[in-house]
Order: structure tokens, then C-alpha cells, then sequence
């Protein structure tokens, strides 16, 4: 592997290269940075519109996959009309996109198949790699495409195969020791059959963090329209910025918590491999963003997020006092059908936990109800506060709570998490509960 310099990651979003403006906009962000590779998620709305072929070829209506098809072929045919300079590099991108496009149409056939799927889902990253690498190349940058389905690889458990990532894309970067910028595909790989497959959690964010691992990267930088994870949602509260800062953790408890800019599970390599992730923004480069590492917190609150298609379910029973085994039985039920907890609440007589899907409420329901009483409420949110929450920290909570006075809450979870307290609120307070921890936890000197 290439030694001489520690590399970084950079990795854009779909509407990063939504365009044929945008994708100039990332080849002058990704050009002059040095030795790097960049991972490239399908063009904006490719992805959507390729599981509409394979929903149109699973209820055999081949003649509806191929009009789709077709739009979204003129659609690049549209963009490499205006990327391109050169008439020749315009040839060469229209011979790859038009070779995609015919291998779309091969894969429809009346036995269409998961297998078939995943290969039509893999095509816009093929896509969107190919007229970035061409388009580079034009400017005279030394470019070269590495095809992630060659060293991204799950084994039988479809957890990633690290080890032959790590071997095999050293073995690729050898071969190409003279490339300025090596750019490859994300979300998409080879299962443990050989089959194309996709990394499902955290998609291309999730692929740039293996990657970043595997080479032993000096940062990982996410690239989107967003300047990084703000400190509460800008599409409810006003005057929101950016936090400059957070560990592995925070993070973590963001993203599940509502902060769609990153995956929760995507960074885990970068975070065991110490490699920091830095969130930034295509529409405005310059912008600082957010860094993510592993430093510990710094005894400040740092944001507020929503989430929101909540349930909480309450167990009160005589039976819970002073016996044992009764919490077992009643997190075996979940479990039993496969439905995740994300609060807990446990008093002598109750316990109150909430669950953020209904798919199996009815059964898990009658079920509990052969241990007490029983009772839901509906279209919950959890309010999530993240910050350097360690219970020697005082007045932390004591702030949050009085933000929320004048809502009713009907949960609150503390102490499972050093950088986490939740708040359970009903749907219709949302708003108001994120605007008054603004107020309260930020905006007061």
C-alpha cells in the first residue's frame, strides 16, 4: 500500500452529484487536496427510481420497467451533454452510461429475482463513478476507477469481510501508484456467494468508513448539502448552527435520534480505528462542518433531536414486587418478535418501555397482557439531548427539565447513556419542546 502519505476519504451524497454542475463543483473540491479517494453515491434520485424498475419487473410488467428506463437513460444522456468539453470524452461517457443501460434492460425478464435486484440497484453507482472519473481525466486530473464489487466483499453473516478489504484494495492502490485521486463506488459489494449485494446500513457513508479503516486514512470526510449536524432541527427551530465538534458517542446518539445527516451505525470502523470523520458541505466548502472524533466531551450540551413514529407500552403489575425474573419475561416478548426497545422506565409496580414500529404491536400486546394491565399510547416523540451528561455534571439535566416545564412528559431516561438524557413527549409538543430547549440551552448567555 502506498506509504508515503496518509490519505483521507471523501465521500459525496447523492445530490452532491445531482448534477452536472454539482459534479464540477466535486472535482474542484476533491482536485488539489492531494492523494485521495472518493466514494460516489448514485446521482440524486437514481437510486429511487431504479427500485421502481425492479417493483415494475417483480409484478412482471416489463413493458412499465422499460419506459422508466428509458427516462432515466435520456436523464444522463441530458448530463453528459453538458459536463463534458471534449466531443471525445462525451463519446467515451455516453459508450459506458449507454453499456449500463443496456445491461438494465437485459436484467428484465419475467424471472426476476432478488438477484437480479441488487444488480439493477448497483448501477448508479456505476454510473455515477464512471462520468466523474471521465470528467476528471478531461481536466487533465490522473484518475482512476476502482470498482468497489473487486475488494468490497460480506461474508456469510453479511458483515464486511475487513480483512480481504484491507488485502485487496492495498493490492489496487499498488497497481496505481501514480493516480492523483482514485474514485470508487459506495453502498454496493459482493456477497459471500459472489452475488452483487449492497451494505444496506448507512449505505456510502458506511463503505467510506471501511475504506478509511482498511487504509488507515488520517480523516474521513462526509459530504453533503448540509453543513454539518446541527445543534437542534432547522426545519422546526430557527436559528440553528452547526456543532463544531462531537465525539463518536454523541454523534451515535444523534443520528439514531433523528440527525439524518449520518447513519448511526456507519462510522463504527472509523471510530475502533481512531480516524476522525469530518461532516461538510458541497454547497459551501469553506464552512468548517462538524468533526467527529474521539475526544472526550467537553462538559457543554450539544444538540437536540427528534424522533418521531413512537409507542410506549406501560406493564403494571402487583406481581413485579420484589420478584425477580418478571423483566425478563417481558423483554423476552420483544425479542420473540424481533422488535427493538428504545426507552425503559421501571418503577415497583410498572415498567413503561417505547418501540418505534407497530409491525407486531397487537401480538406483543397479548401477550403482555398475561402479566398485568396493559396500556399504549400512541404518536409519541423522544426528544433527545446529547452532551457531556456524566452525573457528576450538575445542573445539565436540571436545565433540560426546565425547558420543558409547561410540556407534559411521559417518560424520561437518564443515566444508560454518559451523553444522553430522552424525554417522551406526545407528537403534537414537538415543536414547541425543540424550540424551548433552543431557548434554553443555547441561546441563553
Amino acid at each position: 500500500m502506498i506509504e508515503s502519505e496518509r490519505m483521507k476519504v471523501l465521500k459525496f451524497g447523492g445530490t452532491s452529484v445531482g448534477s452536472a454542475e454539482r459534479i464540477r463543483k466535486v472535482a474542484g473540491i476533491v482536485t488539489g487536496k492531494g492523494k485521495n479517494i472518493v466514494v460516489l453515491s448514485a446521482m440524486a434520485g437514481t437510486t429511487n427510481t431504479l427500485v421502481e424498475i425492479s417493483d415494475y419487473l417483480y409484478k412482471k410488467n416489463v413493458n412499465g420497467a422499460h419506459d422508466i428506463v428509458n427516462a432515466l437513460e435520456l436523464k444522463y444522456l441530458e448530463t453528459i451533454g453538458s459536463l463534458y468539453d471534449k466531443e471525445s470524452t462525451k463519446t467515451a461517457a455516453t459508450a459506458a452510461i449507454k453499456e449500463r443501460f443496456d445491461y438494465l434492460r437485459s436484467l428484465a425478464k419475467a424471472n426476476f429475482t432478488v438477484l437480479e435486484e441488487r444488480e439493477i440497484l448497483a448501477q448508479g453507482e456505476m454510473m455515477s463513478t464512471a462520468m466523474m472519473h471521465l470528467y476528471l481525466q478531461e481536466q487533465g486530473v490522473k484518475s482512476v476507477l476502482l470498482p468497489a464489487l473487486e475488494y468490497m466483499r460480506t461474508d456469510s453473516n453479511g458483515e464486511p469481510d475487513t480483512a480481504f478489504l484491507k488485502a485487496r484494495l492495498s493490492e489496487m492502490l499498488d497497481e496505481h501508484r501514480d493516480a492523483e485521486i482514485y474514485i470508487t463506488q459506495g453502498y454496493i459489494c459482493k456477497n459471500a456467494y459472489g452475488e452483487t449485494d449492497n451494505l444496506q446500513r448507512g449505505g456510502s457513508d458506511y463503505s467510506a468508513s471501511l475504506i478509511g479503516a482498511a487504509v488507515g486514512a488520517e480523516e474521513i470526510e462526509i459530504w453533503t448539502d448540509i453543513d454539518g449536524m446541527h445543534n437542534n432541527d432547522p426545519r422546526y427551530v430557527e436559528n440553528t448552527r452547526p456543532v463544531e465538534r462531537l465525539n463518536f458517542e454523541e454523534a451515535a446518539e444523534l443520528a439514531y435520534f433523528g440527525a439524518k445527516i449520518l447513519h448511526p451505525t456507519c462510522v463504527q470502523p472509523a471510530k475502533l480505528n481512531n480516524i476522525p470523520v469530518r461532516l461538510l458541505s458541497t454547497l459551501d466548502p469553506s464552512a468548517k462542518g462538524t468533526l467527529i472524533d474521539n475526544m472526550a466531551a467537553d462538559h457543554t450540551i450539544k444538540a437536540v433531536a427528534a424522533k418521531d413514529g413512537i409507542t410506549a407500552i406501560r406493564v403494571k403489575s402487583s406481581r413485579m414486587l420484589l420478584a425477580y425474573g418478571f423483566m425478563s419475561k417481558v423483554f423476552e416478548i420483544f425479542e420473540a418478535h424481533k422488535t427493538p426497545i428504545d426507552m425503559v422506565t421501571v418503577s415497583e409496580v410498572g415498567v413503561s418501555v417505547t418501540v418505534d414500529n407497530e409491525r407486531n404491536l397487537e401480538s406483543i400486546i397479548a401477550e403482555l397482557r398475561k402479566f398485568g394491565t396493559v396500556t399504549i399510547d400512541h404518536d409519541m416523540v423522544i426528544i433527545c439531548v446529547v452532551g457531556d451528561l456524566e452525573w457528576q455534571n450538575r445542573g445539565f439535566e436540571a436545565k433540560a427539565l426546565a425547558a420543558l416545564k409547561d410540556i407534559p412528559v411521559r417518560m424520561i431516561s437518564y443515566g444508560g447513556s454518559n451523553c444522553n438524557i430522552s424525554f417522551l413527549i406526545r407528537k403534537d409538543d414537538k415543536v414547541e419542546a425543540l424550540a424551548k430547549l433552543s431557548e434554553e440551552l443555547f441561546n441563553r448567555q
